[in-house]
This record gives structure tokens, sequence and C-alpha cells, in this order.
């Protein structure tokens, strides 16, 4: 938990419980389903909610951001994102139902209200978000198929609507063919040696005219 202060020192009280619930919430539930590796556990806040946080690193979303979590996996990055962003609302998708419990559990346990979770592939989504954010599910081409068309158009954010997407190592083969995409160290952000080669890649959502 010092680990999170020390990158958010201005989380209010009730950041600053949520975060500190979800270790417990996390390590009762990992025993019943296993959703996290017992090493990645033991260092959570730094492997996966340091990690999803970096995207609050590059932005700010606005109140009444929509956001979707695609292979949300155990939560993340949605629910540090929506401990984060209490004014904007989050839609976890993942195609595993025993991991979704899990995230369900936690999102109760932690009284979160800007949450909602669905067991589905995300290609059966039919609905519009300003960004849809996942944590390296598939090589870049493949998930911006996945999305294709559920990306809003009207921007309300100062960054443009499209992927964020948290990714490690050498990424120039998958995004030779996205020009348009922005690569962000994370090490830029956090001083630990994990976050030396992982990365944010902002894709913004091209429209035809």
């Amino acid at each position: 938990m010092e680990l999170i202060l020390k990158y958010f020192p201005n989380l209010t009280d009730d950041q600053i419980l949520k975060f500190e619930k979800l270790e417990d919430l996390y390590q009762d539930w990992n025993l019943k389903i296993n959703v996290v590796s017992r090493k990645d556990i033991d260092e959570l806040y730094m492997r996966h909610v340091l990690h999803s946080l970096a995207i609050s690193k590059l932005i700010t979303f606005k109140p009444g951001t929509k956001i979707m979590d695609v292979g949300t996996g155990g939560g993340f990055p949605g629910i540090p994102l929506a401990i984060m962003f209490p004014e904007c609302s989050f839609h976890l998708v993942d195609s595993i139902a025993k991991k979704l419990k899990v995230v369900n559990e936690v999102v109760d346990g932690l009284g979160l209200t800007n949450v909602k979770t669905t067991h589905s592939r995300v290609e059966a989504i039919n609905d519009t978000y300003d960004f849809i954010v996942s944590r390296a599910v598939a090589a870049m081409p493949t998930f911006v198929h996945w999305v294709k068309g559920k990306i809003a158009k009207k921007q309300s954010n100062d960054l443009k609507n499209g992927i964020l997407y948290l990714k490690g190592g050498d990424l120039s083969e998958e995004l030779k063919n996205y020009t348009t995409a922005t690569i962000y160290d994370l090490s830029d952000f956090y001083s630990e040696d994990f976050f030396e080669t992982k990365k944010l890649v902002h894709l913004p959502q091209k429209f035809k005219i």
C-alpha cells in the first residue's frame, strides 16, 4: 500500500480504504479460485494495482467517461481504475466465468457502484465506450479486430478516444501498421525494476467521415 501512496499521494480517505481492502479480498478469494499466481499475489500492489494505475498516469478520465476492460481476468486494470475514477463507469468483460466470480466478489466487497461485469466474448458486446483498456490479452491486430466498432465517436477527454493497452517487451512488430499509436514507457512513471520493460500503448480510434 505504501507503493500506491508513493505515486498517488492525493488519494481520498475512501480510495485509500478501498485500496487497502483489495489485498485481503484477493488473498481470500484467490485461495478458493486461483486468478492471480502465487508469486503475483505476494506483490499484488506492484504487479497488478500499480501496473493498472499506469493508465491514470497518462490520463485523468473526465466524469462520465465510459471504459470497457477486455479480458479483465482477476479485475485488472478495471478495478484499480474504478477506485481511482469513481465518477466514471467501467464494464469488465471476460469469457471465463470463474474469473468473473472473483471480480464480482471483490467489487461487492469494496462497494464499487461504478462497475458492471459481463461473462462474454468481447465481440458479442453491443455498446460503445470512450476507451477500451486491457492488459496484453492478444497481439494488437487481433485486439483491434475484436473491438472494432465499439469506440464512441464523441470526444470528451484530453486524450483521443481509443485503446489503452498495457504490454511488455518489444512491440515494434505488432504495432508496425499502427502509425498513430503512441508508446509510453512505464519506467517514466515508476522507478521499480519490474516496470523496466513494461509499456502503455495508446491507439486512437480513426473514423471515416
